[in-house]
């Protein structure tokens, strides 16, 4: 349970409970995380002050410390420091000139796992390739200081990303740079096995000439699976398709009018390895996939079928693919990749005669190389300058196109959660929190992930002792034990902006403003974005407000009298705080009133008491935003 820090600013006086929001179509969302391998957290915090018809997202990770931070709330010189990267395996040259132009970059390879224990402490990036093992070891050693992971191509399996998201570190990786060459290589190994070329070529070498022992197999009109049909699986379909090949492609997640543009059926697994003459590999090394080519797999192919392997070695059983071959279930294999890298020298697998082998080549063309080591070092980059990023792997996948559409209701969602997190009084334990987005959109057409998780950072950062970032605070908001739903709430709009409204409530605890509080006891804050950048606090409790949320915000309820703005307003002056923005919203004429003054400076212990001392003022509130 959270604990809200007290704070002495604030009075109370008792006011009538707020009604309840009113329409009619609701649907309810629960979230929490479902696996570790599922984290759908990727936020940006908001920035330093705008002005109207500008937006600039900041902050994707926050790279200086609580510790940075002085008294008076500058950040530290220490902080402007350049930030520094340790490159552990072979990058290349444009990458790293990209790199070297933004901060400080060390090159050490074949570091064993001791020496990059007693390393990553010192620095605040860490690029790897294959070979380097990022595990949990790797992110203690860290202290806290590493922010970014980034590897050099598609698969993240030798990143312990569960591990990376509990320490705040984002994992980024490089998916489409090699994606051609991948598939160039499959389609390679694919001809190449057909044609016995690598033994052909071995024994034509050693001064033999067997024509009749490598007879091969022709292409066309056979049938090849392809097992993943993502980025990689679907160029190696259309390549085969050229080919004169029938393909086929199983993977649950691939929409099916894509795979019919190609001309590619979707099948089951067990309908693909059945059917196929061939079988190609492009899916990626999860618990659910590994060593799923196994003998059970195997006794269920054609007989004499042939595999091909660019995806990740751990996918197969490489014991059971060697009784396969010898019994001829598997007639022959083209492997790039193993579970071990590089295998043992008397692997049976890497010397079986019907077995053609190359050391993990899928993304060893020079353009391929240069394009992996562009697309890590912009992400490392990005991420670093707090920059949204596409290719985040412990963070939901959100596509750019969403990215760039949600950034100005991100900034909104961060901010009415730290409102509302500091209108909980101290000694209130925040255990329930409800989220509700009114959107003239449907579910498929809006994805909340972004937002949800946004508002949880906004909620977390304020009351905790744990430094939040942005990968690590949905983890640690479970671990404390807050409940967080969501509710969409359908209202008769135009649907050009992805949301109306959305409102933070927190239920179950005391508030140190008494105002904010609904008729069902929620504290409940609500905002919309203007002039397509700007983000408004538009209600708090049943009050209706109009008040950007930048800067500081001071909230009074008082009676509805003339004379009120200029009393507070005086009060402001005399100490020299300007005020930004200032709205009232009332409940009726000459009765109670809510006045929200945005303000630029953090107002003094003493001008805040002035301000109590109005008589006309029942309670009053001071937040940080």
């Amino acid at each position: 349970m959270a604990t809200i820090p007290k704070n002495p600013i604030s009075f109370r006086a008792s006011m009538p409970a707020c009604p309840r929001s009113r329409n009619p179509k609701i649907s309810h969302l629960s979230f929490f995380h479902s696996s570790p391998n599922s984290i759908p957290l990727r936020l940006v915090s908001h920035g330093s002050r705008r002005s109207a018809g500008s937006f600039q997202v900041r902050s994707v990770l926050n790279t200086v410390q609580p510790a940075d931070v002085s008294v008076s709330g500058k950040a530290d010189l220490g902080s402007e420091l350049k930030p520094r990267v340790l490159v552990s395996e072979k990058l290349g040259d444009a990458g790293l000139e990209l790199l070297r132009g933004f901060g400080d970059v060390d090159c050490a390879y074949d570091l064993s796992p001791e020496e990059l224990c007693a390393k990553i402490s010192e620095f605040d990036a860490l690029i790897v390739r294959s070979g380097t093992k990022v595990t949990r070891q790797v992110f203690e050693a860290a202290k806290g200081r590493l922010k970014v992971v980034g590897r050099a191509g598609v698969g993240i399996d030798n990143v312990d990303l569960q591990a990376a998201t509990e320490f705040g570190c984002l994992v980024v990786n490089a998916p489409t740079a090699n994606t051609i060459a991948a598939a160039e290589h499959g389609i390679a190994l694919l001809a190449s096995m057909a044609r016995n070329v690598a033994q052909a070529d071995a024994s034509t070498k050693s001064g033999k000439w067997q024509r009749n022992k490598y007879v091969g197999v022709s292409l066309v009109g056979k049938t090849l699976a392809v097992m993943g049909f993502g980025k990689v699986g679907s160029e190696v379909a259309r390549r085969a398709k050229g080919l004169g090949m029938h393909v086929v492609a199983h993977d649950p997640y691939a929409p099916a009018d894509r795979a019919r543009a190609i001309g590619v059926d979707l099948v089951s697994f067990d309908e693909a390895i059945s059917s196929a003459h061939f079988i190609s590999l492009h899916m990626p090394l999860t618990p659910a996939t590994k060593k799923v080519f196994n003998d059970e797999t195997f006794a269920k192919m054609r007989k004499g079928a042939r595999l091909i392997n660019v995806a990740r070695g751990g996918v197969i059983d490489e014991e059971a693919l060697v009784r396969a071959l010898d019994n001829g279930t598997v007639a022959q294999a083209a492997l790039d990749v193993f579970t071990e890298e590089p295998p043992a020298k008397d692997s049976k697998l890497v010397l079986h005669e019907n077995v053609t082998v190359t050391p993990h080549l899928g993304a060893s063309t020079k353009e391929a190389q240069e394009g992996v080591a562009v697309e890590v070092a912009e992400a490392v980059v990005g991420a670093l300058k707090g920059e949204l990023s596409a290719t985040a792997v412990n963070a939901p996948m959100v596509p750019p196109e969403v990215l760039s559409e949600l950034a100005p209701y991100v900034v909104l969602a961060e901010k009415l959660g730290r409102l509302a997190v500091q209108l909980v009084a101290g000694g209130s334990g925040i255990q329930s929190i409800k989220i509700v987005y009114k959107t003239a959109r449907s579910p498929d057409s809006l994805d909340t992930r972004l937002l949800r998780a946004m508002v949880t950072k906004g909620i977390i950062e304020p009351i905790s002792d744990t430094y939040i970032n942005l990968v690590n605070a949905d983890f640690t908001a479970k671990q404390k034990g807050l409940r967080i739903s969501e509710e969409r709430v359908y209202v008769n709009s135009s649907p050009e902006y992805p949301v109306e409204t959305i409102q933070v409530q927190i239920s179950n605890v005391k508030s140190k403003f008494a105002s904010a509080l609904m008729e069902n006891g929620n504290i409940c804050a609500e905002g919309r974005v203007k002039d397509s950048s700007i983000p408004h606090l538009t209600c708090v409790g049943p009050f209706s407000v109009d008040v950007s949320l930048d800067g500081n915000l001071i909230m009074c309820r008082q009676v509805d009298q003339p004379g009120m703005i200029g009393q507070v307003g005086n009060i402001l002056a005399e100490s020299n705080v300007n005020v930004s923005f200032m709205s009232v919203g009332r409940t009726g004429r000459r009765t109670k009133a809510i006045m929200a003054i945005g303000v630029d400076e953090e107002p003094t212990k003493d001008t805040l008491k002035k301000i109590g001392e109005v008589a006309a003022i029942e309670e009053f509130v001071f937040l940080k935003l």
